[in-house]
């Protein structure tokens, strides 16, 4: 028999939705917006450190609206709702959260927080209702691969962490998960 766990942590963009290139790409082609614009922004330093601030909740949505538009010459007009337009959640991994709760398995996502104002892209799933526990950096200021993000959201599940399955679609946000066990 295979060996038990007490937790499931995933994170939201790239794991309970849609691959966010492939929503990136639709979004430059939609606006016709030259391909690769937005993630060569998105790499940039300015554009990094626009995503650390809006992570961590240093600053809004429409900051880095206005920011973002900026960087990369696209109208920052509710530009984070335009993007994330084609964002759907990946029924697959939605359904095994439910069945691993169902189980009783503890279930959170643990997120870098895209900011919900003015565009809720977490408002469609319910996470407060369909999860255990929903740990968004932008709310304490810390956000991954910083442990201390993980190690809060294992006291939310009340687990420890050799207990637990992570998921995540950046490879960097999994080194600390398993460092802490």
């Amino acid at each position: 028999m295979g060996r038990r766990f007490a937790a499931l942590i995933l994170d939201f963009a790239g794991v309970l939705t849609t691959n966010m290139v492939e929503v990136i790409d639709l979004f430059e082609a939609r606006e016709r917006v030259p391909p690769g614009r937005f993630l060569r922004a998105w790499a940039d330093p300015r554009g990094q450190e626009l995503y650390r601030r809006l992570e961590l909740g240093e600053i809004g949505q429409r900051d880095w609206n206005e920011g973002f538009g900026a960087l990369t010459g696209i109208s920052p007009d509710d530009l984070m709702g335009r993007v994330l337009q084609d964002l759907m959640p990946a029924y697959d991994v939605l359904k095994v959260a439910r069945e691993a709760r169902a189980a009783g398995v503890r279930t959170a996502v643990l997120s870098n927080s895209l900011g919900r104002e003015p565009y809720d892209p977490y408002a469609p799933y319910d996470l407060g209702k369909n999860f255990d526990a929903a740990v968004f950096s932008d709310e304490h200021g810390i956000r991954k691969p910083d442990p201390a993000i993980f190690k809060l959201t294992l006291d939310r599940l009340g687990v420890a962490a050799e207990s637990c399955v992570f998921a995540d679609d950046t490879e960097e946000n999994l080194v600390p998960a398993q460092l802490l066990g």
